[in-house]
Formats: C-alpha cells, structure tokens, sequence
C-alpha cells in the first residue's frame, strides 16, 4: 500500500517506517529537514503547518498514521499548536473516507492533569469528529532502541544504583517495534470507529520497573520513591539546568504522579488481530544495548 506517516524521524515513527519499508510498502514521510535516500520512502519536506506539504503527503495514500507529537512544551499554547491544531491541519487534509490510524496516548484519559494530557485529548476530539475512517491508538509508557524518555532511568540506575522514582503507581510497557506492527497492521485494515490501548500484558509498579531496568544493566538497583512536593522541586531544578532540554518538567510531574497507568482491558486488541511478542526481559535487554552503543550511559 502507499503509507503516509507523520513523525517518522522519531521514536516510534521512525520503527514505523523501518516496519512498513521491510514489509516493501511504498511510504511518504514527513520531515522538517533533509533526510538521507532510503529505498521505498519518499521525503516530503514540510511539517503540519505547511499546507501544501500536508497536500502532497495524504493525496492518494491509502492509509495515514499520524505519529507525530509534542511531548515536551514550554506552555500550554505550545502543545495545542502542536497536537492540536497540528492534527485539525492534517485531518483538513485527508478525503473523507480515508484511513487514518491516530496515536495519542494515554495521558488523553486524565486531560485534567497536564497539559500534555489536555492536548493529545484534544487531538482525539478533532480525530472523532473528523470526515477519515478513523482508529484511534493510546499506547501506555513504550521503550526500546531509539527511546530517550526511559534514558535518564537507566542512566540514575547505571551511575549511582538508586533508581529516583514516582510515589507508588503502575504503568503498562509495551516494546515500540510491537507498537509499530500494530499501526502497520491498522493502517491495512478498514476504518474502524474505535479506540485502543495496547500493551504486553505485564504491567509494572514503578519500583518493578526500576528493578527491570537493573537487571537490564546487570545491576542491583535500589528504587526511590520521592514524595510529589520534591518531584516538584526537581522539575523546576532540572528546568533551571537544562532549559528547554529539561526531561523533568512540572507538566510531566502532573501525570507522572497518577497512580494508574494501567491499559483498559475493555481498550485491548482482538488477539487474534495483534499481540505483544517481544518480552520486558529481552525487551530492557536489548534497549540497554543501545544506548550503551550510543554511548548514552
């Protein structure tokens, strides 16, 4: 099929476009700068708010996912031109009746507590009220190679063997080349009114998910639960230090300090059309690779 894919030079887009380029379908991507030449991908130079480029990317394609997204924003108007507007610019783009498979996320359950949250909602909306034959998918917390939001876990744990955490929750996994058969596999399928949250199955309490990162660096680690009102204090501390580049910001405290995480079963996927493979084992295993390799650690 022609694939059109947003925010293919990211994480999880990127293992989209690595998916649909073996499984030899013809792929338009999106970018905002050059890429190199790969076989099977046609570039389009533009972002979601260039309306020409947004033209060229949907005309004739069979189906659209649309991965792209601010995760990390100054402010509140920061995310709704991004996730919000820039969805409205791309669904204003689309013929209707076309196939569009929607990441979201699923901070978009709990809009009230960032403005991450209200944004990808809000996205959602604009999705649901749109004229494409449309499926939207709320992955929960999604690792592996590429990943640089898990980094600086896996950087406390590999540095001091304390691993600073969120006071006591759970949060579902799910490995980003399992995420990516899955769009793939959607983006095949007819439209279908419906709403998704995938995930491996084995959801992690957040000291479980520090101790699966120890045994990804073949450590022991000691998980730290800090109370919010220091959580707090970090973020405005790393914003200090970091800026822009800050991965702890009072937005991502919001939601980091909701207990629930959890992907609704009543959400999940007919197996018999999709199930998680790759285990949290290998999965961690195989991510902490990487960033060793890319020297991040």
């Amino acid at each position: 099929m022609i694939l059109a894919i947003t925010g293919a030079t990211g994480f999880v887009g990127g293992h989209l476009l690595d998916r649909a380029e073996a499984a030899g379908h013809a792929v338009r991507a999106l970018t905002r700068r050059p890429q190199p030449p790969r076989t099977g991908v046609t570039w389009i130079q533009g972002s979601l708010e260039t309306p020409d480029a947004l033209a060229e990317l949907t005309r004739g394609a069979d189906a659209l996912v649309h991965a792209a997204a601010a995760v990390n924003a100054p402010d509140a108007a920061s995310f709704e031109d991004a996730n919000v507007r820039g969805t409205a610019a791309l669904v204003s783009a689309l013929a209707p009746g076309q196939r569009l498979v929607h990441v979201s996320s699923l901070a978009a359950r709990e809009p009230e507590l960032s403005e991450y949250g209200r944004s990808k909602a809000g996205a959602e909306q604009v999705v649901q009220a749109s004229a494409a034959a449309w499926t939207i998918v709320r992955p929960p917390a999604v690792y592996g190679p590429g990943d640089l939001e898990l980094l600086e876990v896996f950087r406390a744990a590999a540095r001091t063997r304390i691993v600073p955490l969120p006071p006591h929750g759970r949060a579902s996994m799910l490995h980003a080349r399992d995420l990516a058969e899955l769009l793939l596999r959607l983006a095949g399928m007819p439209g279908h009114p419906l709403v998704l949250e995938p995930d491996d199955g084995m959801p992690l309490s957040h000291p479980g998910l520090a101790r699966a990162v120890g045994r990804a660096l073949g450590l022991r680690v000691l998980p730290l639960p800090l109370p919010g009102a220091l959580l707090r204090a970090g973020a405005a501390l790393d914003r200090r230090l970091r800026g822009a580049g800050a991965k702890l910001t009072p937005d991502r405290v919001g939601y980091l300090l909701h207990p629930d995480w959890v992907s609704d079963p009543a959400r999940g996927v007919p197996p018999d059309l999709w199930q998680a493979r790759i285990d949290q084992r290998s999965g961690f295993a195989e991510t902490a690779r990487w960033y060793r390799a890319q020297r991040l650690l």
